[in-house]
C-alpha cells in the first residue's frame, strides 16, 4: 500500500469484516514497512481503528534471493509482527501467519503447496481465510446504513453508495437520510452492477434516489427506514478512541 492510496485503503478497510496484511520477506522491504512511519504498521492500526477484528498476516515474496524460503527470516518477521501488531490492539495469538509467494502462487491454495516450504505445517492462504467465521448479521434491527460515496448516474439519478451495518435495504422503501432530514422512495439496489431484491448487513451497495441533487447528499450521512426507526440526533453516544 504506497501512502497515495491510503484513503482508498481506509473507505475498503471500513467496509471489511476480515483482512489480510500483506508483508513482503525481502530484505530491506519488511523492515521499512514497520518503520516508525511505515505503511506495514499503519495498515495494521487503521484495520483494527476501523473495526476489522479478524487478520490474517501473508508473508509474501519467500522466492525472493534475499529469502529463499528461510524459516529463519520467516520467523523473524512473525516475531516483529506480532509486537506491533499487539501495539494496534491485535491479541497475537488468533493471528495467523502464511508464508507465500504472489509471483509462482506457491502456498496460495491446495493446489499449490510448495515442497520448498516443508517446514511450514499450516494451512495454505485460501484455508485460513475460510475457516474466518463468518460474522453474525444485525438484520432484526433498523435500517442504518452509512454513505460512503454519492453519483449522479445519466438516466438513473442520484446514487448514494455504501455498506448496510444493520438491518435491510429493499426497492420502495421510503429512505430518510441524517442529519438533513431529506427523504425519498428507493427505486433501486444494486450490487456488483446487478440489481438485488434486497441488501443485508454486510453488503456493499448503491441504491437509486429519485429527487434529491448530488450536491445535498454528503460522505458521512447515514440513511434509514423512514417507517421503522428513522437515524435522529441524539444526546449521547458511545465511541471508542484511539491514540
Amino acid at each position: 500500500g504506497h501512502r497515495d492510496f491510503i484513503k482508498n485503503m481506509i473507505t475498503g478497510t471500513s467496509q471489511a469484516d476480515a483482512a489480510v496484511l500483506m508483508i513482503s520477506s525481502q530484505a530491506g522491504e519488511f523492515e521499512a514497512g514497520i518503520a516508525k512511519d511505515g505503511q506495514t504498521r499503519e495498515h495494521a492500526l487503521l484495520s483494527y481503528t476501523l473495526g476489522v477484528k479478524k487478520m490474517v498476516v501473508a508473508v509474501n515474496k519467500m522466492d525472493h534471493p534475499s529469502t529463499n524460503y528461510s524459516e529463519k527470516r520467516f520467523n523473524e518477521i512473525m516475531k516483529e509482527a506480532k509486537n506491533f501488531l499487539k501495539t494496534a490492539g491485535y491479541k497475537p495469538k488468533n493471528v495467523p501467519f502464511v508464508p507465500v509467494s504472489g509471483i509462482t502462487g506457491e502456498n496460495l491454495n491446495v493446489d499449490n503447496k510448495s515442497d520448498k516450504l516443508k517446514w511450514y505445517k499450516g494451512k495454505t492462504l485460501m484455508e485460513t481465510l475460510d475457516e474466518i467465521p463468518d460474522p453474525k448479521r444485525p438484520t432484526d434491527l433498523a435500517l442504518r446504513l452509512p454513505i460512503n460515496d454519492v453519483f449522479k448516474i445519466s438516466g438513473v439519478g442520484t446514487v448514494p453508495v455504501g455498506r448496510v451495518e444493520t438491518g435491510t435495504l429493499k426497492p420502495g422503501m421510503m429512505i430518510h437520510f441524517a442529519p438533513s432530514g431529506l427523504q425519498s422512495e428507493c427505486k433501486q439496489v444494486e450490487m456488483h452492477h446487478s440489481s438485488i431484491p434486497e441488501a443485508v448487513p454486510g453488503d456493499n451497495v448503491g441504491f437509486n434516489v429519485r429527487g434529491i441533487p448530488v450536491k445535498d447528499l454528503k460522505r458521512g450521512n447515514v440513511a434509514s427506514d423512514q417507517k421503522n426507526d428513522p437515524a435522529r440526533g441524539v444526546s449521547d453516544f458511545t465511541a471508542q478512541v484511539i491514540v
